[in-house]
């Protein structure tokens, strides 16, 4: 007997079991087509178990509360403002008071230095010589700058020779600052001016004179960087 014969018998012998078996294998058709293709989303109890997919998400520093986003670029900028508007009050208060004749251009130059120091000398204050809300307050606090003494005679050519001078002044600044010797910023050439002169002009390899010449005023400007006169 062929298998097709075989078959059909079987099925006719047990009609109920073959109805059972055909409802049951569609069954299991339908539930696995739904379940692989006709979701549109990933099954609550997937056959075959899946790795969900990884999603990268950057991650953005916090920024701290209360700072804007353009606080640190505009903090330089700031800074510098600040710095050319406490320049420029500490110029317009030292020409008030007669020690500073150049402009308000908020520029720490060499005006502005030697201004500053006239005032620090004439004061009798123990201050650095930059540019400090100390120092504002203390031009602020001080008075007009005094008259110097006028000569006895004019036509004196001694009193002239020995009176003060602002170049003698600005010399005695330079070394003392660069160490030589213990001057007194007086502008009148002394002993000591001399001898810190001539100390100098050996460690240049200049020839020593002692004298405030041309040549000696250039190496202590190409020093301190600034003119001194």
């Amino acid at each position: 007997m062929s298998r097709g014969a075989s078959a059909a018998a079987a099925i006719v012998s047990h009609p109920r079991e073959f109805v059972g078996l055909v409802m049951a294998t569609a069954a299991t058709v339908a539930v696995f087509t739904n379940a692989l293709f006709l979701q549109k989303g990933p099954h609550p109890a997937p056959i075959f178990a899946t790795r969900p997919a990884v999603r990268v998400v950057p991650i953005t520093p916090p920024r701290p509360q209360g700072a804007p986003a353009n606080a640190v670029s505009s903090a330089p900028a700031d800074a510098v403002k600040n710095r050319a508007q406490l320049i420029s009050d500490i110029q317009r208060e030292l020409h008030r008071r007669g020690y500073y004749d150049g402009t308000l251009d908020g520029i720490w130059g060499a005006r502005t230095d030697a201004a500053a120091r006239d005032f620090v000398q004439a004061s009798g204050l123990r201050l650095t010589v930059e540019a400090s809300d100390a120092l504002l307050r203390a031009i602020l606090s001080a008075g007009a700058k005094r008259a110097a003494a006028e000569p006895a005679r004019r036509n004196d050519p001694i009193a002239e020779l020995i009176a003060p001078s602002k170049r003698v002044l600005a010399v005695q600044r330079a070394l003392a600052d660069f160490g030589y010797g213990q001057i007194k910023p007086t502008g009148l050439y002394d002993q000591e001016t001399r001898s810190a002169i001539e100390k100098f002009e050996r460690d240049r390899r200049l020839p020593v004179t002692g004298q405030i010449s041309e040549r000696v005023v250039r190496e202590l400007a190409g020093m301190t960087g600034r003119p001194l006169e």
